[in-house]
């Protein structure tokens, strides 16, 4: 085995313990968080950075093959629909009336509540 062989093993497994390790925090964070807000958020970064260094590790591991490309595609799929998914869970749970905890002391203003205002038909006469 080369140094460069040995080398090229030493970063994807550096890669992929590390991608690990994030995927485990955001786990222990999902359980340990109190509300709906920071697990959302504990899972949601630590999810978005762990699928990039898991998958940049295995592409390492892969070298230059069909499989790294394969690996590159699926990686940018879930780097994109990760935060995107996120996005739209939080958005949802907002919109059904789901707030965030102020801290104390802040006074924050209150959104306005959503009406629908359909203008009435301008008469013709």
């Amino acid at each position: 085995m080369s140094i460069l062989d040995i080398a090229v093993e030493a970063v994807s497994w550096a890669l992929i313990l590390s991608g690990s390790f994030f995927v485990i925090v955001g786990a222990v964070g999902t359980l340990r968080f109190p509300d709906f807000w920071s697990r959302l958020h504990a899972i949601s970064i630590t999810d978005s950075a762990g699928v990039i260094l898991l998958f940049a590790g295995m592409a390492v591991q892969a070298g230059f093959t069909l499989i790294t490309v394969k690996l590159i595609i699926i990686g940018v799929f879930l780097f994109v629909t990760g935060p995107t998914a996120t996005h739209a869970i939080a958005n949802a749970a907002l919109v059904s009336g789901l707030r965030p905890k102020e801290a104390k002391g802040f006074t924050g203003v209150e959104p306005e509540p959503l009406t629908n205002t359909v203008a009435a038909p301008a008469s013709t006469e």
